[in-house]
């Protein structure tokens, strides 16, 4: 007798089910979301059947945390099952809407039960290649971070600082995250400051920012475009505007810093793995791209049968929709790596 197993995971407490071949509930608890809870769960496993010779294969909701390392320690198969699927799924066994963490804990385990060839197990990826993805999928998110506040500045400088957009806004390699534009608006914040900023002070702030070359030909740019003509805000407002963009502007060199150390790092992991000079023969990838298509793709050789999967999985693959004697051909909106951190189960 086969058996199969669901968990319904939540941040206090997990559901957890084990259906055998025909369906029935064989087991089923409710545990606490730590090292005695996980026991707990091993201990109804092992009461249902489980041995270490033929571990009951897990379904959950999320490809990643403690849990999923834990299970994936016991040697078991797993199936992160994107909770998109299993909702779809629900509508099978509950038409009427209703919904309880019991019963999608049976569900789950029914899913791997009837459909697990439709699912994909989780990848047996070394240990490196999983920490290249954590700085990998890090290093993405706080460019997101990075960008969000980096919005924030543009419009605030529209409201009163016009001068440094058309100083900034517009320069090469980061525009205004570059450590020269951050410098100088952190010690110049408002219009005023800035018109009376002078040439040597200038210099000093450049070459603080790590700026080395064309010094004479940026100061004489820069002033001109401080010393210019432009709307202003009331002193107060102006003034107050001002202690708003330098609390806005730590907050960009925090996440300026953490985007550029966590690049670094995964760099770093990246090079240390087998597959990075074969990843960096392509056209394009360098070490930070090849380190987010390697925390991607993974190094598990069984993970795809051939290329066409691999192609699916990336999202390059076209969508059809075949019905009756209609046939259209789609591109992909949604792939691996473009998901938010919140949508990033089951990948």
């Amino acid at each position: 007798m086969h058996l199969y197993c669901g968990i319904d995971w939540a941040t206090e407490h997990h559901d957890v089910a084990v259906v055998d071949d025909g369906g029935r509930v064989v087991a089923r608890c409710r545990v606490s979301n730590d090292a005695a809870g996980f026991a707990q769960l091993l201990t109804v496993l092992a009461e249902a059947g489980d041995s270490a010779d033929d571990p009951i294969p897990v379904g959950i909701e999320t490809d990643r945390g403690l849990w999923v390392a834990a299970l994936r320690e016991t040697g078991r198969v797993i199936y992160p099952i994107n909770p998109l699927a299993a909702s779809r799924y629900r509508s099978r066994y509950a038409v009427s809407g209703a919904k309880s963490d019991a019963t999608d804990a049976v569900l789950l385990a029914n899913i791997v039960r009837t459909d697990a060839a439709a699912h994909r197990p989780l990848p047996a990826d070394t240990e490196l290649v999983g920490a290249i993805r954590v700085l990998a999928r890090a290093q993405q998110d706080a460019v997101w971070a990075r960008q969000q506040i980096g919005n924030q500045i543009r419009d605030l400088l529209k409201d009163f600082y016009p001068a440094a957009i058309v100083a900034f806004d517009e320069l090469p390699s980061g525009g205004l995250a570059r450590p020269d534009a951050r410098t100088i608006l952190a010690a110049a914040p408002t219009p005023a400051q800035a018109a009376k900023l002078t040439p040597a002070r200038l210099r000093r702030l450049l070459t603080k920012a790590g700026r080395r070359r064309d010094l004479d030909r940026d100061i004489e740019r820069l002033r001109q475009v401080f010393a210019d003509t432009y709307l202003h805000q009331p002193p107060r407002i102006e003034n107050a505007m001002g202690i708003q963009l330098s609390a806005l502007l730590r907050q960009f060199d925090a996440a300026c810093a953490a985007a550029d150390e966590l690049a670094e790092a995964a760099s770093a992991h990246f090079e240390q793995h087998p597959d990075a000079e074969i990843i960096t023969s392509f056209p394009g990838l360098g070490n930070l791209t090849g380190a987010r298509v390697l925390a991607e793709i993974g190094d598990d050789r069984a993970r795809f049968a051939d290329a066409r999967g691999l192609k699916a999985f990336a999202g390059s693959a076209p969508i059809t929709r075949a019905s009756g004697e209609k046939t259209v051909v789609l591109h992909r909106h949604i792939k691996t790596g473009a998901w938010p951190p919140s949508a990033r189960c089951g990948r």
